[in-house]
């Protein structure tokens, strides 16, 4: 059995540009939590074997998420719960007055940063 605490200080940035804390991690999944500044808006990505579950902490914010079939952009805000399917191109900002924050949770474990393809997105992104 595992206990952990969140970090006081982000572990790495996103491939997307979010800054993530380490929460837990198993063979099955593992988690983050994630931040985002005000004005910040990330790069789209499109994950290649992961699938995410993302729970929605504090602040404002929008996501973008396109598959073969559609594609919708829903606002993020305390207590909305979204998934990311692999295969699904995002895109996600804050558009609030405070930071964003939300865990996820990816099943199967996150691989490594070359797990994420970059895409074209709807946003012009603010991070480099």
């Amino acid at each position: 059995m595992k206990q952990t605490r969140l970090p006081d200080k982000p572990d790495a940035k996103s491939p997307a540009g979010a800054d993530i804390r380490f929460i837990m991690d198993g063979p099955t999944g593992n988690m983050i939590h994630s931040t985002v500044p005000v004005g910040q808006t990330n790069r789209a990505t499109r994950h290649k074997t992961v699938h995410e579950f993302w729970h929605v902490l504090a602040g404002r914010g929008q996501i973008w998420r396109a598959d073969d079939a559609s594609q919708a952009v829903v606002d993020l805000e305390a207590g909305v719960s979204i998934d990311i399917p692999a295969g699904t191109a995002f895109q996600y900002r804050n558009t609030g007055e405070s930071v964003l924050q939300f865990i996820c949770i990816s099943m199967p474990p996150w691989p490594g940063d070359e797990e994420a393809a970059f895409v074209e997105g709807p946003w012009e992104a603010t991070v480099g």
